[in-house]
């Protein structure tokens, strides 16, 4: 049996690929945690194995708060995923639906917004009140913390970085429009780039081709990272491009929002000091007034692929009353 204080309240982050749940402190500490695969395409599945988890956790104490991370558009209710990506919920009421099968109060958010949360209450953004905090995967999410709290908008889907336009007539984009953010600063605009490079058959690749057998479908965002890392002087250029887009945005976003923090986290995010320091390199080439106001602190997040389900926990037990 699990034995823990009072003071654990329940995370839950739902990726593409699998389910992870755990037992989070007051200070943001994981003292437990489960894993299941994702059933991608069967939601009611979905929505099973996270009470069977929740249950799991609440040995001990059943009245732990629950706080749900899951990638998509939630109202601003937090009540129903208008979209999600990876797991066909659409106009769902899931919120209601988790908390009947868990038998409590759910605490659903965007797994952006949670993650972002995470940093600024424990992480990287400890201490500052108004944050933005990027996420880097196949593409670009990320959160936005003003005056101490998540901001959402007026419909609940603010911090849809990755889809601002950076080149109009651009690269397309799979939400339909060209030239997103997303296709010049992502993993997989990272990838696509270096597929590109093998197919040239351009010698400066070599490393890179005999990575991957002379196929570019192999080429991954995370396998240039990873060479780049190694001292591939190609995979290293590629690198440099996308800080080079990224700190073009990160100016943009500093422009409007003037927070004092940019936290870079997501897989990509945490993966290449590099990248990181290019992007503020580049933002603080192209921030609008440089000389004559401050630049917001650009930080690598601190709590990696944990983050999201620290974030859902951290507000479950703030919504329950818990500090």
């Amino acid at each position: 049996m699990i034995v823990q204080s009072a003071e654990h309240s329940i995370g839950v982050d739902i990726g593409g690929t699998k389910i992870m749940a755990a037992l989070v402190d007051a200070e943001g500490r994981i003292s437990d945690r489960v894993y299941r695969p994702t059933p991608r395409q069967d939601p009611v599945a979905t929505e099973r194995a996270i009470a069977q988890m929740v249950a799991q956790l609440s040995e001990g104490d059943p009245r732990r708060p629950v706080g749900v991370g899951a990638a998509g558009w939630m109202d601003r209710d937090g009540c129903t995923v208008l979209f999600s990506p990876h797991l066909s919920w659409r106009n769902e009421p899931v919120r209601d639906r988790l908390a009947a099968q868990i038998g409590r109060p759910v605490t659903l958010v965007n797994d952006a917004d949670a993650a972002g949360w995470a940093e600024y209450r424990f992480g990287s953004g400890r201490g500052e009140s108004d944050m933005v905090c990027l996420t880097l995967g196949t593409g670009i999410g990320g959160a936005v913390i003003l005056g101490g709290q998540i901001y959402r908008g007026k419909s609940g889907i603010a911090g849809e970085f990755g889809h601002q336009c950076i080149v109009p007539g651009g690269h397309r984009c799979a939400c339909g429009n060209r030239g997103c953010w997303e296709q010049y600063a992502s993993g997989n605009a990272l990838g696509r780039e270096g597929a590109e490079l093998v197919r040239s058959n351009s010698p400066v690749a070599h490393r890179l081709r005999q990575a991957v057998g002379d196929d570019p479908q192999r080429v991954t965002g995370a396998l240039v990272t990873e060479l780049a890392a190694a001292g591939d002087p190609a995979c290293q250029d590629l690198i440099t491009d996308m800080g080079q887009w990224l700190g073009l945005g990160i100016s943009n976003l500093v422009s409007v929002l003037d927070p004092g923090t940019v936290v870079i986290g997501g897989g990509l995010g945490s993966a290449s000091e590099a990248l990181v320091a290019t992007a503020e390199e580049s933002y603080r080439r192209t921030l609008s007034g440089r000389g004559y106001r401050p630049f917001a602190a650009v930080q690598r997040a601190q709590l990696g692929a944990a983050a999201g389900l620290i974030g859902a926990a951290d507000l479950a037990r703030r919504n329950t009353g818990g500090q």
